[in-house]
């Protein structure tokens, strides 16, 4: 029994041995539930997990899914990190598996991650923007619209605050309030469409309330979004007449019909615009007047006679809405139109001659007598007679002696005798002349048409009493020194009046003395050179010498002459030194002063010298003033700069010229030495070196460093080698002489064998260069300790591969290949990394991937674009799975070069730009460019060529009415270096009459049939847009600075400069005072155009005016028309025969009038009658007689407010004629302005009346409203209609 037992407890031992042998438990985790802040940053720690182990083994941790991308794990210490971004409001809670093991078992696990809200989101607005249309006359305080914005945010972070940042226009911003919990807009002040802004732009804020997390800064995001409110007009205001007072002019007898006046009224409603209708209320002298009730044209509707209704005549106008308004009737305003009556012009001033004051006949030919040379009045017994009503009539003179006399009076407005003036008394002279003929001109000044010539004999009486004169008292002659004999000085000529000295005139030179040197011929009075020798500057400059002329009778005159000799450029400059010679150390300055004098007249450029230096290697280092002769250095002198052959040592040619003509110079040799001083330190020719060596080799060679000093002499550029730190007595260095420096050998020590199995596998050296004046320089040196007893891998090379873009194929495209010495070996391949060259430089990219096998394949989940790159690096590492000692991979890396073939897989496009293309009267000729366009093609070599081509051509007039056109335009390709450029040019000459604009398709399609296209505005601008501008500089100068004179004038105007032409103004009917003329037009994006008028306002801002004054800009203007040559004769016979028939229609009226006369005086007797007994406030005392020009005291107006029946009184039957009872009006305006372009009297200008085709040219009923046009207010312009009151005229004045 006892030997059973003791084999139980042997067995229980055994087991219990066993079962104590394998009790090793599973790690445990503890924590499951962790916060982890959305908005903590990749790499960021974030927690640790708790996880605990029985016997405290070694714990390794791992992440596995769920969720694993989003964090990595400390596999030693279970310290978490976050690896990707996360997002609470996509996963607000995740799981994370865990996996925890300690050698011998594993546990998993799932822990509950959740993420903390970090307000991360911006308040996002809803059904944005927020546009709305509202009355003007919506109440205050009505709720116009809600904004709305959510945030994905929780808590504070999504709670929203809004609010109005911004209003425009500012005077907006009290008129709209929000509600900022609920984002209700509500309007807070009163809308205005009239006087107010009709449009705004309100900014709304929405900004949340805020929060942080993982940082201790809170965050606050806000939105923006816009509203825009547009304001609608109502109708509640009455018309308004623009450009008030109004006054009108219209001549007596002109034509029914015509246009007098045009009043403009307003609806102050501009939203609403209603039409108005306008009518006559009261009229001073009814009927008139007729006014058109759609333009309010006042217009003449009978017959006018200025002595019926008087100088005046008033108007009431009345301007009604079509339609009702608000209070539901149609409002209305009134107006007063003034028109003056115009009495005519119709007879030509006449000459006279009279016998006393009551016996004048007409008369055509006057003589007179006078005395040569006599100064004073001639008498003619002429009068002139200008028998019109108010008379102004200008004198003048013409005939080949005009100039001899004057006539008085030049101006009169009354009659008048006229007198001969003698103005150039020497002109009257009996040997010269013995009779003179005038015409005296008379013109009307009011109507030049109207004129008479009257033709004046003067004749001469002689006498004989003069002398020679010289025309000057003295003469400063020049004359160069040693000119030759016979070098005639000048020809100076006496002048004699009287005949019988004409020609016989005598020369001589005094005092005798001067003739050594000058003399003259006594016939002409020509002064020459005597003696060429003898004049030397040198030696005197300056004679002076009396010239003498006596005429017939020995009657003598002189004058001074005073002979300057000048100087001529005979000497060089002489320089006081052969050669220059200078010492100086590097980096100092160098001022030498080179000196020079001159020979020659010192008050001449003969003696004035310059310095300048020759050019040469080195010149550019150095500068010399060219008046002082100071050599100094332009920048620091360094003699390593120089080329170490000199030695150190600048030759330079220093010049010494004068300013003569021609120039003489004198060269002088500066010799510049450079001293060399230490001021480089030692530099190593690597910033750092890596060696190798094997192990067990005494006294092995490790590599060489190499450094230099720059300086260039021996004393401070030679170079000792020492290692002063990480050699731990294992490396010695020797310094060797070497080509462009020194070299220090790295060797082991000949005691030292390394050791590959020792601590030390690798060495840091401090290796030292120093000069002799011990500036040192220090480099790192790494040597590495190499294992004999294994064998890398190496790859070999690879050659380039080439594949097309947006190729898609699975197999192989390339491979790397690598060799091992090794006999048994396994190679594996690993993509260490993959570069994509882009625009010229390597970024990373993932192209293509790498199998173990080393076979290079496309990535199916990218794209090959060549436009995108061009080329791909590869770089790969090849391991030796089966490698026991030693490193297993190759020492580089082997390298794939990838090239990424293009195919044409893109259009061309079109390259936007701004410019604005126009049609001009100049450049609508066949084959003229009008326009450009630009395109590129992303591909390249033939791919990207491309061909621009004119695909269609339609015109859009100014109705937007378009229509297709044949092909007028055509494409020219161009190329600048890779932009392909496309001219548009004219195919046939253009329709100019044409307004709109061109729409003008153009396609660019490249060598594969890929195109685009693109449409092209063209506009047609018409040549009355033309502007002038007059430059005072040449045209050489204009043209060299027409870019900037282009941005002064683009920046004036903010318009696009299309400039036709540049020429010089040479044409006298040019009207500006400049030496050149740039034509150009000014036209905006949109095909707007300016007139002259608009860009001389805009360029005579200050701003502007000061730059383009700069420039040369003189004055503006249109076109200048320039008259065509006319003959005189012709328009001579025409004013004779015009002549004619107005003296029969004088006659012919004057028979009419005169039975009209007698009427008329029966008419005004009675009517005196009658105006005794009536009487006025309005009016002075005393009779009056109403219906005629007849007034009872000065200044009196009798046709103004008298309740008299005119037909009664003055017995106007049917026999009387409408001329009693009607006048006429011919001008549109009564304004008086001053032309500033034209030196003329004050004319009344003429307002242009409105065109009713924008599609034709103006129409005007009168020739002077279509000449002065141009000069007015043109159809839809935008300026408003001015008004000018006339002064000079008053209802009693005319």
């Amino acid at each position: 029994m006892s030997a059973d037992m003791e084999g139980i407890t042997g067995i229980m031992i055994v087991l219990c041995l066993i079962g104590l042998s394998n009790a090793n438990t599973s790690p445990t985790i503890n924590g499951v539930v962790y916060e982890v802040c959305e908005d903590a940053p990749i790499d960021a720690y974030v927690f640790t997990i708790n996880a605990t182990d029985a016997e405290n083994d070694i714990l390794t941790y791992s992440l596995v899914a769920p969720n694993a991308e989003y964090f990595t794990v400390d596999k030693n210490t279970g310290s978490v990190s976050v690896k990707n971004t996360l997002d609470r409001e996509l996963i607000a809670v995740m799981e994370l598996g865990v996996v925890v093991e300690d050698g011998s078992y594993t546990t998993r696990g799932k822990l509950t991650i959740i993420l903390l809200e970090a307000n991360d989101n911006r308040p996002i607005f809803q059904n944005s923007p927020y546009d709305i249309e509202i009355p003007e006359n919506t109440p205050v305080g009505a709720s116009l619209f809600r904004a709305h914005a959510t945030d994905g945010d929780t808590s504070n972070g999504a709670v929203i605050q809004y609010s109005i940042d911004e209003v425009t226009p500012n005077d907006g911003v009290s008129l709209f309030s929000i509600v900022p919990v609920t984002g209700e807009v509500r309007l807070s002040g009163r809308l205005n469409y009239t006087a107010l802004s009709t449009f705004y732009r309100l900014k709304i804020n929405a900004t949340d309330g805020g929060g942080s997390c993982f940082y201790n800064t809170t965050n606050y995001f806000s939105s923006i979004a816009f509203s825009f409110i547009t304001v609608k007009d109502v109708p509640d205001l009455n018309p308004q007449f623009i450009s008030i007072p109004y006054v009108g002019r219209v001549e007596e007898n002109a034509p029914l019909g015509q246009s007098v006046f045009k009043v403009t009224a307003l609806d102050q409603d501009t939203g609403v615009n209603d039409d108005i209708i306008y009518s006559i209320q009261e009229s001073t002298a009814e009927g008139l007047f007729a006014i058109s009730t759609t333009d309010g044209i006042i217009s003449v509707l009978s017959h006018i006679d200025r002595e019926d209704v008087g100088d005046t005549v008033t108007l009431i106008v009345k301007a009604t809405e079509s339609k009702a308004n608000i209070h539901g009737f149609q409002a209305n305003t009134t107006a007063e139109v003034q028109i003056n009556i115009i009495d005519v012009n119709d007879n030509r001033p006449e000459f006279y001659k009279c016998a006393d004051e009551l016996h004048c006949v007409v008369e055509s030919h006057f003589t007179g007598e006078v005395v040569e040379h006599w100064l004073g009045s001639v008498f003619i017994n002429m009068t002139v007679k200008d028998l019109d009503k108010t008379a102004q009539t200008d004198l003048t003179l013409e005939g080949d002696d005009k100039d001899v006399f004057s006539v008085q009076p030049q101006f009169t407005t009354t009659d008048s005798i006229v007198q001969l003036q003698v103005k150039e008394p020497q002109k009257l002279d009996f040997e010269e002349k013995q009779q003179m003929v005038l015409q005296v001109i008379a013109i009307d000044k009011k109507e030049p048409a109207f004129h008479s010539t009257a033709t004046v004999t003067i004749n001469i009486k002689d006498a004989n009493d003069n002398s020679p004169t010289f025309p000057q008292d003295t003469y400063k002659l020049n004359v160069i020194e040693h000119s030759p004999v016979g070098t005639i000085l000048a020809t100076l000529t006496a002048e004699d009046p009287d005949t019988m000295d004409q020609g016989k005139i005598t020369y001589s030179l005094l005092p005798d003395s001067i003739l050594l040197y000058f003399d003259v011929e006594p016939r002409t009075g020509a002064v020459y050179v005597k003696n060429a020798t003898l004049l030397d500057r040198e030696v005197r400059s300056l004679y002076s010498a009396t010239l003498q002329a006596r005429d017939t009778d020995g009657k003598p005159g002189s004058t001074v002459l005073e002979i300057t000799v000048t100087d001529i450029n005979d000497h060089a400059p002489i320089i006081n030194r052969d050669t220059y010679r200078e010492f100086v150390k590097e980096g100092e300055a160098l001022e030498l002063q080179i000196e020079a004098t001159d020979a020659d007249d010192s008050d001449t450029e003969n003696s004035q010298i310059v310095f300048g230096i020759v050019p040469s290697k080195y010149s550019d280092n150095f500068t010399i003033n060219p008046d002082t002769g100071v050599l100094r250095n332009t920048g620091e002198l360094d003699r390593e700069a120089l080329d170490p052959k000199l030695n150190g040592m600048i030759e330079l040619n220093v010049t010494a010229t004068d300013k003569g003509t021609p120039s003489l110079s004198t060269m002088v040799t500066v010799i510049i030495n450079v001293e060399d001083v230490n001021d480089n330190t030692p530099q190593f020719k690597a910033s750092s070196y890596k060696f190798s060596v094997k192990e067990g080799e005494k006294g092995a060679f490790v590599g060489s460093v190499l450094a230099e000093d720059l300086d260039q002499t021996t004393e401070f550029n030679r170079i000792s080698f020492s290692i002063i730190e990480g050699s731990f007595g294992s490396f010695i260095i020797r310094t060797f002489a070497d080509e462009g420096g020194y070299r220090g050998n790295i060797t082991v020590d000949p005691d030292i064998e390394l050791d590959y199995e020792s601590a030390r596998k690798q060495f840091q050296l401090q290796v030292e260069a120093t000069d002799l004046e011990q500036k040192k320089a220090v480099v790192t040196v790494e040597v590495d300790v190499l294992d004999v007893n294994d064998e890398r891998p190496e790859f070999k090379p690879s050659e380039p591969v080439t594949v097309k873009e947006n190729i898609n194929i699975s197999g192989a495209v390339g491979s790397f290949t690598a060799q091992d010495k090794d006999g048994n070996h396994s190679l594996v391949y690993e993509l260490e990394s993959i570069k994509c060259r882009c625009n010229g430089s390597l970024t990373p990219c993932s192209w293509f991937i790498l199998d173990p096998t080393g076979e290079v394949r496309v990535n199916p989940e990218h794209t090959v674009d060549y436009e995108q790159c061009d080329q791909v690096l590869m770089e790969a590492q090849v391991v030796d799975e089966y490698t026991e000692k030693g490193e297993n991979n190759s020492v580089t890396a082997g390298q794939m070069v990838i090239n990424i073939e293009d195919i044409n897989d893109n259009a061309p496009e079109f390259i936007f730009s701004d410019s604005v293309f126009v049609v001009v009267s100049e450049t609508a000729s066949k084959g003229t460019s009008v326009a450009g366009v630009t395109a590129t093609d992303r591909d390249s070599g033939i791919n990207r060529q491309i061909d621009f081509k004119v695909t269609a051509v339609q015109f859009k007039d100014t109705n937007d009415q378009t229509s297709n056109m044949r092909m007028l335009f055509e494409a020219v390709t161009t190329q600048q270096k890779d932009i392909y450029v496309g001219i548009i040019q004219t195919s046939e000459t253009l329709d100019t009459s044409l307004k709109g604009k061109y729409l003008v398709t153009v396609s660019a399609t490249d060598t594969g049939d890929l195109s685009t296209s693109t449409v092209l505005e063209i506009f047609a601008i018409d040549e009355s847009y033309k502007v002038e501008l007059a430059f005072t500089k040449p045209q050489t100068v204009i043209e060299e600075s027409i870019n900037q004179i282009t941005r002064a004038l683009t920046a004036a105007t903010k318009a696009a400069v299309e400039i036709v032409s540049i020429r010089s103004d040479t044409a006298e009917a040019f009207r500006v005072s400049g030496n050149t003329i740039i034509v150009a037009y000014f036209v905006y994006s949109n095909g707007t155009a300016l007139t002259f008028n608009e860009v001389e306002k805009m360029i005579s801002d200050p701003q502007h005016s000061l730059v383009l004054i700069e420039l040369g800009l003189a004055d503006i203007g249109k076109t200048p028309v320039i008259e065509p040559e006319t003959d005189p004769l012709k328009y001579v016979l025409l004013g004779m025969v015009a002549g004619l028939v107005i003296v029969l229609a004088v006659l012919t009226t004057s028979l009419m009038c005169t039975r009209r006369n007698y009427k008329r005086k029966l008419k005004a007797a009675k009517a005196m009658n009658s105006a005794a007994m009536v009487t006025s406030d309005n009016q002075k005392s005393g009779p009056v007689v109403p219906g005629t020009n007849k007034y009872t005291m000065e200044g009196a107006n009798p046709v103004l407010n008298l309740n008299i029946d005119t037909t009664m009184i003055l017995d106007m039957d049917e026999e009387s004629s409408d001329v009693d009872k009607v006048s006429l009006n011919s001008l549109d305006s009564s304004s008086y302005m001053t032309d500033p372009e034209k030196d003329k009297p004050n004319m009344t200008r003429i307002q242009e009346e409105e065109e009713e085709d924008d599609s034709g040219p103006p129409e005007y009923i009168e020739p002077l409203g279509a000449a002065l046009a141009q000069r007015g207010q043109k159809k839809g312009s935008d300026n408003p209609h001015i008004g000018f009151s006339n002064p000079a005229f008053s209802t009693t004045d005319l």
